[in-house]
């Protein structure tokens, strides 16, 4: 299907929208990578409270902590916005961050050895964690051969920006759309390559399944496809440490059963995906990304 031309106007903002783009990273590009993380969480902590994410972010936090108390509530936001901010402005200066050797800590790095010896694919998975932006910059510049998926932004201007920045410390990004992603996707398993998802977010017309006891939709594609190339999901997640320093940790292996069900097969790697999302969000908090409205609509309707 070809891809209605915008208007002379969407236009027009567009290519506005992508100057101011290269204005910021112009100016981000001239500081310390810590003072430009420094920045982005002042800003956020100060104009993010203004905005309507504020209030996705407190019911989220809700959902999740339903214990806990105002005061707990207040500082997780504080916190939140704190890692927005510094991640935002991070992903403009993510080449200088991961060619500094002391900025990027990997733990259990020997597997991402072992998979790349084996030279059998295996479907990444992970969360918006901390500086998400580190985990497939860390996973392109290991020895494994890996497919990097993403959602390709509204702006076609920025998104090249983005996407030529981005190779500039070695991440090639594909955004997968409809059936001609699905199997770019089968290809590169079938030719023994990895493929990297993020499955912490709302996915319409994906696996019902309970994440912090509230149903929510999740995609199953990760699952799917683990079970097709019968392999292994592999969780990962980042840390940060200081600043713009982080920690990306290789987790275990999760294993899913072949039962001759395949969907039921499937509907348990999303359970047991979204176990994983779950134990990492409530050993830190303050560094999921809260503002996405990760359940259905009506939970942020009722909370207004």
């Amino acid at each position: 299907m070809t891809q209605a031309r915008p208007s002379v106007a969407q236009d027009i903002l567009w290519r506005l929208e992508a100057l101011a783009f290269d204005v910021v990273i112009l100016f981000a590009r001239m500081l310390p990578v810590d003072v430009v993380s420094d920045f982005g969480s002042w800003f956020f902590k100060a104009f993010g409270p203004l905005t309507g994410a504020h209030k996705v972010a407190e019911t989220n936090l809700r959902i999740v902590f339903p214990q806990a108390s105002d005061a707990e509530i207040a500082r997780l936001l504080v916190e939140q916005w704190d890692n927005t901010g510094r991640t935002f402005l991070e992903l403009l200066i993510m080449d200088r961050i991961i060619g500094s050797p002391d900025r990027v800590e990997v733990v259990n790095g020997h597997r991402l050895n072992e998979i790349a010896a084996k030279q059998e694919p295996v479907v990444f998975v992970s969360g918006h964690f901390s500086n998400f932006e580190v985990m497939p910059a860390t996973i392109v510049n290991s020895p494994v051969q890996c497919h990097i998926t993403y959602r390709a932004m509204n702006n076609p201007h920025v998104e090249k920006r983005v996407r030529d920045y981005r190779f500039r410390y070695g991440v090639r990004y594909f955004a997968p759309k409809g059936g001609d992603g699905a199997r770019e996707l089968l290809a590169a398993l079938g030719r023994g390559e990895s493929v990297a998802l993020m499955n912490d977010q709302k996915f319409n017309g994906g696996v019902a399944a309970p994440i912090f006891g509230v149903m929510a939709h999740t995609a199953p594609g990760p699952s799917r496809l683990a079970l097709r190339f019968n392999t292994v999901l592999q969780p990962m997640s980042v840390q940060r440490r200081y600043k713009a320093r982080f920690r990306v940790v290789v987790h275990e292996p999760i294993h899913l059963e072949h039962t001759g069900n395949l969907t039921a097969d499937i509907e348990a790697g999303v359970h047991k995906v979204n176990a994983f999302i779950e134990e990492r969000v409530r050993e830190r908090p303050a560094e999921w990304f809260w503002t996405h409205k990760r359940w259905p609509s009506d939970t942020y309707k009722r909370s207004r």
